[in-house]
C-alpha cells in the first residue's frame, strides 16, 4: 500500500477539483453554444437529386413554402449551397438528418 504525505493528498486534490471545474466550465460553454441561435443548416448542391425532390424534401423537413424552397434549390443551383433554415444545434440537428436520409447534402454550421 502506497502512503503519501498530507502535502501530496491536498495538491492532488487541488488538480483533481482544478480539472473538475474545467470540464464543468468547458461543458457549460459548450452547451451554452449549442442551445444559441448560431447555426445555420446549409443545403449543398449535388448532381443527382432533382429540382423536385430538392423542393419537396425543403417543404417537409424545413417548413418552407413551395417558393422560398423554389428558391433555395435554385440558388443551390447556381451559388453551390443555401443557407435553409436557421437556430439552434439541437433545433436543426434532426432537420439536417432527416436532409441526409433523403440523399441531400447538407451540414450544421456555426
Amino acid at each position: 500500500m502506497l502512503v503519501f504525505s498530507s502535502k501530496l493528498k491536498s495538491k492532488v486534490l487541488q488538480r483533481i477539483i482544478l480539472a473538475s471545474t474545467q470540464e464543468e466550465v468547458a461543458t457549460d460553454e459548450l452547451q451554452e453554444v449549442m442551445e444559441s441561435e448560431g447555426f445555420s443548416l446549409v443545403l449543398y448542391n449535388d448532381e443527382h437529386n432533382t429540382f423536385d425532390h430538392v423542393i419537396d424534401m425543403l417543404i417537409a423537413v424545413c417548413g418552407h413554402d413551395a417558393i422560398q424552397a423554389e428558391q433555395c434549390a435554385l440558388l443551390v443551383h447556381f451559388k453551390g449551397k443555401c443557407t435553409v433554415l436557421s437556430g439552434t444545434y439541437d433545433e436543426l440537428e434532426p432537420k439536417c438528418t432527416k436532409l441526409l436520409d433523403a440523399d441531400l447534402t447538407a451540414d450544421i454550421e456555426a
